[in-house]
């Protein structure tokens, strides 16, 4: 009469139906006033009326005990109650206990009204993980239900090995729980949970993702080569993964292309570079590994430059391995692999070391890595004589002697007369100029000749004007 939703009324009958222990007449009230989720992928447990019906239920479950006015039987009760709680509930899964009234009570309330996450969580509740697995495969349910109602539990709980095995045995082959498996993995790494991560790829066999995951392992919070030192192993797996999953691609090449569809492919090329990659960075780990340990290090960055990053880091590799040996024909002979196994600019490199050595004052090693770089059978014509003149932009820190044993160590004239104008030593620049062919001559002199009147030098610019 006045117009109130009965639902209220229905859910307050129905629970009284349940605790006097009549379950059909329970069903019949709570059909009044219990609704199924419009959908059943959504990530909660349903309506709270439910949830509290399914509480109840759980909470109810009690053994059945003989009769005894003994004292002792509510201890009894209470004992046998926890061990039912605990050990019983274990055998429901198989079969012992499915026939307990209660709990088929609770599989109709979920099944009638409840969400497929409420379905799967009361399963796992129960240790029924299998049936939690069938019932998220039959229904197709998102991966997010996988995640919340199976993959969270099962690690929080220790029983990601069970979860394993149980995937497995129910596939094999793994390839109906590919949306799940990778699901789980993002949600690891978006956690930072990189040991679970890396257990769960080897599970999975994904060899070229549980790769990746090895050389985070290895860079990962390294301040110093000495800390990569002891990290080596990192990299022995790195190779280890590659390596049976370039056995796998060859053994599964004549079969049909059917196999390893959710784990990340990669072509034989690639995985053999990353190889050698590896093989480069345990070289460089071992050298600079040493000469921190010897105390020839010199360079000390903010962020530690390894073989696994970009093109500008690669280059930092090589630099940082040229500048940190005893002298720069100690290491150049790495740094020149790096620059040639991953085709980096080599002249960028080279100027970068020169710069670092004008900063340390160390005129004479400049010399000794043109030197190098000369006999490294590739260097271009000018390569020597540009390392210098990207050198020249420091030049006011290099005194007189130094910086004419530089430019004097130029191939071209032409580079030559570059560098001295670049240093202001316009009388040099004269000099050289008046070597050069007739017709070139009167340009080059013409030119200083000019820089020298702008630069108010009136004795080059009168020597200049006599010799034109």
């Amino acid at each position: 009469k006045s117009g109130l939703d009965p639902g209220g009324a229905w859910h307050a009958w129905g629970m009284a139906c349940l605790k006097a222990g009549n379950l059909s007449s329970a069903r019949e009230k709570f059909n009044r006033c219990l609704k199924p989720p419009m959908d059943l992928n959504q990530l909660n447990h349903g309506s709270r009326l439910v949830q509290d019906v399914i509480q109840y239920l759980e909470a109810t479950v009690k053994p059945i005990l003989i009769a005894d006015d003994d004292y002792f039987a509510t201890l009894r009760e209470l004992e046998a109650t926890l061990r039912t709680r605990s050990l019983s509930l274990e055998m429901m899964c198989e079969g012992k206990l499915q026939h307990n009234s209660y709990y088929q009570e609770c599989l109709f309330y979920l099944h009638s009204y409840g969400t497929n996450l409420a379905i799967i969580s009361f399963y796992m509740r129960h240790d029924c993980m299998r049936e939690a697995l069938l019932h998220l495969l039959n229904k197709e349910s998102p991966s997010e239900v996988f995640i919340e109602g199976i993959f969270i539990p099962s690690y929080e709980s220790g029983k990601l090995h069970m979860l394993e095995n149980l995937l497995e045995t129910i596939d094999p082959g793994l390839e109906s729980w590919g949306i799940y498996l990778i699901a789980a993995c993002k949600y690891l790494q978006r956690k930072n949970y990189y040991h679970i991560l890396y257990e769960l790829q080897q599970f999975m066999k994904d060899h070229v993702r549980a790769a990746m995951t090895c050389i985070r392992f290895f860079t990962h919070g390294a301040k110093s080569y000495t800390e990569l030192g002891g990290k080596q192993t990192w990299l022995l797996k790195i190779k280890d993964h590659l390596k049976v999953y370039l056995q796998e691609v060859s053994r599964s090449a004549g079969r049909k292309k059917m196999a390893f569809t959710f784990r990340k492919k990669m072509s034989a090329t690639d995985v053999s570079r990353h190889i050698n990659t590896v093989d480069l960075q345990m070289e460089v780990t071992k050298f600079l590994h040493q000469c921190e340990s010897s105390g020839t290090s010199q360079m000390t960055g903010s962020s530690l430059p390894t073989l696994f990053g970009n093109n500008n880091m690669k280059m930092d590799v090589a630099c940082k391995v040229i500048l940190e040996g005893k002298n720069i024909e100690e290491g150049f002979g790495i740094a020149f692999r790096v620059l040639q196994d991953f085709q980096l600019e080599a002249t960028e490199v080279y100027s970068k070391v020169a710069k670092q050595l004008v900063k340390q004052q160390k005129y004479s090693e400049i010399r000794q890595l043109l030197k190098c770089v000369n006999e490294s059978g590739i260097a271009a014509k000018n390569d020597g004589d540009n390392i210098i003149l990207n050198c020249l932009n420091e030049f006011k820190n290099i005194p007189a002697e130094d910086l004419d044993n530089l430019i004097q160590d130029m191939d071209s004239d032409e580079n030559k007369i570059q560098a001295y104008v670049m240093c202001n030593k316009l009388r040099s620049a004269y000099l050289v100029s008046v070597r050069q062919e007739k017709a070139r001559a009167v340009q080059l002199v013409q030119h200083v000749r000019q820089l020298a009147e702008s630069s108010g030098d009136n004795v080059v610019k009168a020597i200049c004007a006599q010799w034109l």
